[in-house]
C-alpha cells in the first residue's frame, strides 16, 4: 500500500510538472535598463509600467509566446550612463537575456558597444538618431527618430506660416545628447524648406529659470520655438515666457508630456503647445487605442491615456512580435533568431498603436511617419494634421 501511494504521489507530481511545462515551456528573458529615480523618472516609471503591463497581458491572456512566458528584469539606471552600461553588462553576462530595452540617448550610445559585443537585439526608448549611426547592428528604435520630429515640426511650421518671409525658428534645448539630437537635423532640413533657424539656446536640465535664454531668442526674432526638453523644463519655459511677455508657439517632440505635466501646467499650457506624436490617441477608431483602453481597464496602472505608458506598451508589443516571428521563422526564440526576425519586418501592422514597422539589415528605424497634435490643459490631445512622411507627403491641416 505504501509503495502504491508513493507511485501515485510521484505520478501526481510528474503530471503537475508536465502541466506547468505545457503552460509555460520556457521563459523568454527581457532586460530593461530604465530611469526610475533620476531626473525625468516620471517618464521612466511609466515606460516600465507600460512594458510590464503588456508582458503581463501577453502571459495572462495570450498564454505567453508559443507557450513561453516573458520575464522582464528591470534595473533602475537613475538617468546615469555608468549605471545603464553596468545593467546591460549584467543582462548579457549574468541574466543571459534574449532582448534588452535601454532608455536615454546617452545611455543607449554608451551601452551600444556592449550590446553589439554580446549580440543582443535592443530597443532604445529615446529615439536619438545618433544611436543608428553605423554600426547599427542589434540597435533598434520603436518608431521614427528625432529626425522625424525635426522634419515633421518644420513641415508643420511651413504649412501654418503666414507671410512672404521665411519662418523664423529658434531652438531651445537641453545641453545634453537628448537635447542636441534635434540640432543637426533641424538645421539641415530648414535649409531645404526655406526656414530660418535664427538662434539655438541650450541649458542644463536642472535650470529653474529660462528667462535669459528666451530673451535671447526673442531678440533674435524667433516666431516659433522648437523645443527638446522633458516636461518639467517645458513648464519652466512656459512660465519664463509669460514673465518676459514672449507669446510664441512652442513645438516639441513626442516626449513633451508625462503624468505630472498637466498638474504643473494648469494656467500655463494654454493653447500654445504642439508636439509631434507618432501613435494612437483617444478618439482614434482603431485596434491600437482599443488595446490601450483594455490595459488601462485591466491593470489600472494609469487612469487614462498617457504618452509614457503608451511607449512602454509599444516597446513591449514590438518585442513580442519579434518573438512570434522568430518562432515562426526559426522554431526557436533567442537573441539570434529574434534579431534575424526583426530585420525581416516588412510593414508589420500594430493596429494603429504606431505606424507600420519595417526593419532591414541596413535600417533599424521602424518607421518615418508622424502627425502634429495640440496639447491641451485638461490632459487631452487634439490631432492637428494627418499622418505624413516629411518631405514626401503633404501636411493636411485638420480644422
Amino acid at each position: 500500500m505504501k509503495i502504491f501511494r508513493r507511485v501515485c504521489l510521484v505520478g501526481i507530481v510528474a503530471v503537475s510538472f508536465l502541466w506547468t511545462g505545457m503552460a509555460f515551456a520556457e521563459a523568454i528573458k527581457v532586460g530593461a535598463a530604465i530611469n526610475l529615480t533620476g531626473p525625468a523618472s516620471s517618464w521612466g516609471k511609466f515606460h516600465a509600467k507600460g512594458q510590464q503591463d503588456y508582458f503581463r497581458y501577453v502571459n495572462e491572456v495570450k498564454g505567453g509566446v508559443a507557450g513561453n512566458k516573458i520575464d522582464m528584469i528591470l534595473v533602475d539606471t537613475a538617468y546615469k550612463v555608468p549605471e545603464a552600461v553596468a545593467a546591460v553588462k549584467k543582462f548579457a553576462v549574468q541574466d543571459k537575456v534574449d532582448m534588452i530595452a535601454t532608455w536615454g540617448t546617452g545611455e543607449g550610445l554608451a551601452a551600444k558597444p556592449v550590446i553589439q559585443n554580446y549580440k543582443i537585439p535592443t530597443i532604445n526608448y529615446s529615439t536619438g538618431w545618433e544611436i543608428l549611426e553605423a554600426p547599427i547592428q542589434y540597435m533598434y528604435l520603436p518608431f521614427g527618430s528625432y529626425r522625424l520630429d525635426s522634419e515633421a515640426v518644420l513641415d508643420y511650421i511651413h504649412a501654418i506660416h503666414k507671410g512672404k518671409d521665411a519662418p523664423k525658428v529658434g531652438l531651445l534645448t537641453y545641453n545634453n545628447a537628448y537635447g542636441r539630437s534635434i540640432h543637426k537635423p533641424a538645421k539641415e532640413y530648414a535649409a531645404k524648406k526655406n526656414i530660418n533657424i535664427v538662434a539655438i539656446e541650450e541649458f542644463p536640465p536642472k535650470t529653474v529659470d529660462l528667462s535669459t535664454e528666451l530673451l535671447r531668442l526673442q531678440k533674435a526674432g524667433a516666431e516659433y520655438l522648437f523645443i527638446q526638453m522633458l516636461p518639467s523644463a517645458i513648464i519652466t519655459a512656459l512660465r519664463s515666457a509669460d514673465r518676459i511677455k514672449y507669446d510664441v508657439p512652442f513645438l516639441g517632440t513626442w516626449t513633451s508630456t508625462d503624468p505630472d505635466f498637466f498638474k504643473m501646467g494648469q494656467g500655463l499650457i494654454k493653447h500654445r503647445l504642439t508636439m509631434q506624436f507618432p501613435g494612437c490617441l483617444p478618439g482614434d477608431n482603431n485596434k491600437g487605442i482599443e488595446l490601450m483602453n483594455e490595459l488601462i481597464k485591466r491593470y489600472k496602472t494609469v487612469d487614462k491615456f498617457d504618452n509614457a505608458y503608451w511607449e512602454g506598451v509599444v516597446v513591449g508589443s514590438i518585442m513580442e512580435r519579434a518573438m512570434i516571428r522568430a518562432n515562426e521563422k526559426s522554431k526557436a526564440i533567442n537573441s539570434a533568431t529574434i534579431n534575424s526576425a526583426m530585420e525581416s519586418f516588412k510593414n508589420e501592422d500594430f493596429g494603429g498603436l504606431i505606424p507600420a514597422v519595417s526593419y532591414s539589415p541596413a535600417n533599424h528605424e521602424a518607421s518615418f511617419s508622424g502627425r502634429m497634435v495640440a496639447v491641451n490643459e485638461d490632459g487631452t490631445f487634439t490631432p492637428l494634421t494627418n499622418f505624413y512622411v516629411p518631405g514626401k507627403e503633404n501636411v493636411k491641416l485638420i480644422k
